[in-house]
């Protein structure tokens, strides 16, 4: 909980505002009092996203959901306004840490108050999912623990099974280490997704540890899908149950009922001197407002993304805080995994990984030979624009891409998937006009092996080029002297891949083989061939750059294929 701030309202509606009690992608959220003096928390969605109708309409989805969803284990809607900006909502407040917090100060909690909070949030999940609503987002930061016992919040992201996703093409809701395989896979989203989030958030309260590890949004992404959950040292019962709820086959989960029945509850959770003792670390409540601060100069870092989730409580909320869901950034804003200001953050990455690390260890001999229009030797920038008849300088192609910061796209391959498979990671940059086709050269069947045929164009014209590469990523670091996989290096493969010349794009479709026309760009120069698929089996990714200069890129859309 944090004072307001010079520029927060004193008012919103007709509640008087006390503090902040967090901040996300859609909004602020305030403390706030109601006339008659009940405490409420109030969520103001952001001016900048206010014309955006995808976050608006998951803005009144929410406000839907908490209207429609009233139990003992959810906060309860107050009051809203959704007519005119700014657009908020007023919940219930409700005392208390969130689990994340009171695990942060308290350690993994006791094998018995486990089994009471795993079933009283059973009981909650149930009674949501009997209004026909999942969550979505079940994690750490969304239980609250209040003296009654435990509530969910955030219904952000949270559906109805008759409504359609707004989310944008790749991009899976929820959190890394608590979305279920089958929503990261195909976004298909259920109550089992809602079971596993649930067992992956009580293994955390069980182990005080991520359940699917530490590190970047994509590899413990990658870990839910494919690894076993982290339940070292947990009592064996409990985590043969968790276990259980975390089944990657979701047929495979116990339903709600069952996980009650075996966590053999025998008492009330509120009787629980450990949970007792936890609910009592909730924050004092601000009785008058309080001197609003001096106004605060904006962070030097760029604003947070949707994968930059902060899986452990904010520093500046003393681990108590309110972590509300990100929102997909509206169209037009730089993503936030943009290259431009990641160089820097990357920097200490690059000496601990093998292909990345060559990067900079490549002689600086490279080859200078042309190839097909590629860029020669010393190249370092896009060539200068022209002018022609006095009017604005005419944009120029750039010459080709490079990569400036570990790429942590990945494809993972899934039969049952419309097409085959999923990213896991968003694209940073929207584009619903752009296509695009990967296939067997001269067929329409799967590639596979030999070479690849990649198809691109854009539905509609645009007053301006654009110009678009294609990166082509093996699963495995590559070997620049052999062309086979570097042994021994992780699965993860931080390295671009092989990239195409940057082509203007437009209605008609262009394409372009792999791997005759895809090479290696390093320090401006062609460092080496692309390789044949069949130098390394797996799920390798296609990532789709729109480019605007070598090094200013961004992704637009991710597909891949199956190399044997």
């Amino acid at each position: 909980m944090d004072a307001l701030k010079a520029h927060d309202p004193a008012r919103i509606g007709a509640h008087t505002l006390l503090a902040r009690l967090g901040a996300g992608g859609m909004g602020q959220v305030y403390l706030g009092r109601s006339p008659g003096g009940r405490l409420v928390a109030i969520k103001v969605i952001r001016e900048e996203i206010t014309d955006h109708p995808e976050a608006l309409a998951r803005f009144r989805r929410e406000v839907e959901t908490a209207r429609a969803v009233r139990s003992a284990y959810t906060a309860n809607l107050i009051d809203a306004s959704l007519d005119s900006a700014p657009y908020w909502l007023a919940t219930e407040y409700v005392p208390g840490p969130t689990l994340s917090g009171a695990v942060g100060a308290r350690g993994p909690l006791p094998v018995e108050t486990c089994r009471a909070l795993l079933a009283a949030l059973a009981e909650g999940l149930a009674a949501v999912h009997a209004h026909g609503v999942t969550h979505r987002d079940l994690k750490p930061q969304n239980v609250i623990l209040s003296p009654q016992g435990p509530l969910l919040i955030d219904f952000g992201i949270a559906r109805s099974a008759a409504q359609t996703a707004l989310t944008e093409a790749g991009f899976a809701p929820g959190t890394p280490g608590y979305t279920a395989p089958e929503v990261l896979l195909r976004n298909e989203v259920g109550p089992a997704a809602d079971v596993f989030a649930l067992g992956a958030t009580l293994a955390y309260a069980a182990t005080g540890r991520p359940p699917f590890g530490h590190g970047e949004p994509a590899g413990v992404s990658y870990r839910a899908v494919h690894e076993a959950i982290d339940l070292a040292g947990v009592e064996p019962r409990l985590a043969a149950l968790l276990d259980a709820c975390v089944a990657k086959d979701p047929a495979a989960r116990p339903a709600l009922a069952d996980v009650i029945a075996r966590c053999g509850v025998r008492t009330a959770l509120v009787e629980d001197t450990f949970y007792g003792g936890l609910a009592a670390l909730g924050e004092a409540v601000p009785q008058t407002p309080p001197a609003p601060a001096s106004p605060v100069p904006p962070p030097s870092h760029p604003p947070f993304g949707p994968h930059d989730l902060p899986t452990a409580p904010a520093a500046h909320s003393h681990g108590y805080g309110y972590t509300p869901t990100q929102v997909t950034r509206p169209t037009g804003v730089t993503a936030p995994r943009r290259r431009s200001w990641l160089i820097a953050g990357a920097a200490g990455l690059v000496v601990t990984v093998g292909a990345v690390a060559a990067l900079t260890l490549l002689p600086d001999n490279g080859d200078d030979k042309d190839n097909d229009g590629a860029a020669g030797p010393g190249t370092t920038s896009a060539p200068p624009a022209t002018t022609v008849g006095g009017d604005e300088p005419e944009l120029q192609p750039p010459a080709y891409v490079e990569q400036t910061n570990p790429s942590r796209d990945y494809w993972i391959a899934d039969p049952a998937s419309a097409e085959g498979g999923a990213c896991l990671l968003p694209a940073e940059e929207r584009n619903e006009h752009f296509q695009a086709s990967v296939a067997a050269a001269g067929t329409d069947a799967p590639y596979t092996s030999g070479k690849g045929t990649i198809g691109i164009r854009l539905k509609y014209a645009t007053p301006q080029p654009y110009y678009v590469s294609v990166a082509v990523k093996p699963p495995h670091e590559i070997d620049a002297d052999t062309g086979k996989p570097i042994e021994g290096m992780p699965v993860q493969n931080l390295d671009l891949g092989y990239t195409s010349k940057p082509v203007a794009v437009g209605t008609e479709w262009v394409y372009l083989t792999y791997p005759d026309d895809f090479e290696k760009i390093v320090k401006g120069k062609k460092y080496g061939d692309a390789i044949p698929v069949e130098n390394d089996p797996g799920d390798w990714t296609v990532l789709f750059l729109h480019v605007e200069e070598p090094k200013k890129y961004a992704s637009i859309y991710c597909r891949g294929f199956v190399a044997k």
